[in-house]
């Protein structure tokens, strides 16, 4: 029911505006009244007096106008880019959106808000290597930043995760999402702040994913695992964060692993692992064929008749052709100069 009642509240309006050239000319001439009736003023009082009732109201009228009420126009001119968005709020209260791009003139009292202003579109990663600002000072900056909400698509690099797979096994994972805002009124009163939140979310779900999966399989070929199911977790993870990520208007373009391997703890003996396997799968696939290739010579023996052999000898022969094909090093040759049965 709150949901609901959040969703109806803030749905998207344009608020009441005027074009901006128009309205920037007409300030312009007004304010160049406002200096002709100052100048006005002064040269009634210098010739009728000080005492000059009309000269002072002129003058006065004039020093009012121009030092400030005139700025208080210049405020409601906004310049709204492709793929950028005002969101304002007039005397607290939501008054509207623009995603239009154009010169507009707005209610000069009207606040433009962006919670993310002050941070950065960049990856996290980029901000390792420098040291980050006192957070008085990031509090100071974050009302001076840029009060547009950025339409663009946007690229999340959070930084690499330690995280436990389905078999317990601890891995090292990143992941990159490609995101925009696609209600900015949603993400600019739903969440506090929708840049941080969707970091959040994302290594959140992340996890979650994670933990459903091994990082890789010794022997079922048929088991998903981080490592040989790359599109599909990703496919699974764009759409839980999706899921997450809805109230703040984000749409989450895509979702992929750009780095993945064993936690250094475990990563030497996992090593060992795949190469005892790589070393089993070799060597089993070295005994088929050399089983194949005795019994091809034995059987072409056999059938053109060069030598009968019987069962003793067939062993021996048999022995002496699986060491020489299976073994690590090659055959050192013997030369019988005796009988065959000698």
């Amino acid at each position: 029911m709150m949901n609901s009642e959040n969703e109806n509240r803030y749905l998207e309006k344009e608020p009441k505006f005027f074009g901006g050239m128009a309205a920037l000319v007409i300030t312009t001439l007004i304010y160049i009244v406002a200096i002709i009736v100052l100048t006005y003023g002064a040269i009634l009082i210098e010739s009728y007096g000080d005492s000059y009732a009309p000269g002072i109201i002129l003058l006065l009228a004039g020093i009012l106008y121009i030092s400030i009420i005139g700025w208080i126009p210049y405020m409601g001119l906004k310049i709204v880019k492709p793929n950028e968005a005002y969101v304002f709020t007039l005397f607290g209260r939501y008054d509207g959106t623009i995603k239009r791009e154009g010169f507009y003139f707005v209610n000069p009292f009207v606040a433009s808000i962006n919670p993310s202003a002050g941070t950065s579109n960049a990856t996290t990663a980029a901000f390792e290597q420098a040291p980050p600002l006192p957070a008085k000072i990031a509090e100071i900056q974050r009302p001076f930043g840029n009060k547009k909400i950025s339409l663009k698509v946007t690229t999340l690099n959070n930084n690499m995760q330690k995280i436990n797979d389905q078999l317990g096994n601890p891995i090292i994972i990143g992941v990159v999402v490609v995101w925009k805002v696609i209600n900015p009124t949603k993400a600019v009163f739903n969440v506090y702040d929708y840049k941080e939140f969707l970091s959040i979310q994302c290594d959140s779900a992340l996890r979650n994913i994670v933990r459903l999966y091994p990082y890789d399989t010794f022997g079922d070929d048929n088991e998903k695992t981080l490592r040989g199911s790359s599109q599909e977790i990703a496919m699974r993870l764009r759409g839980e964060l999706q899921e997450k990520v809805e109230i703040a208007g984000i749409e989450v373009l895509e979702a992929r692993i750009t780095q993945l391997s064993y936690a250094p703890e475990i990563a030497a003996a996992m090593l060992q692992r795949q190469q005892a396997s790589a070393i089993i799968d070799a060597r089993q696939m070295i005994v088929e064929g050399a089983v194949g290739m005795v019994e091809l010579a034995l059987s072409k023996l056999s059938a053109k008749e060069i030598v009968t052999l019987d069962d003793e000898r067939k062993a021996a022969m048999v022995s002496n052709l699986m060491v020489v094909l299976c073994g690590n090093r090659d055959a050192q040759p013997v030369i019988n100069s005796g009988t065959l049965y000698s």
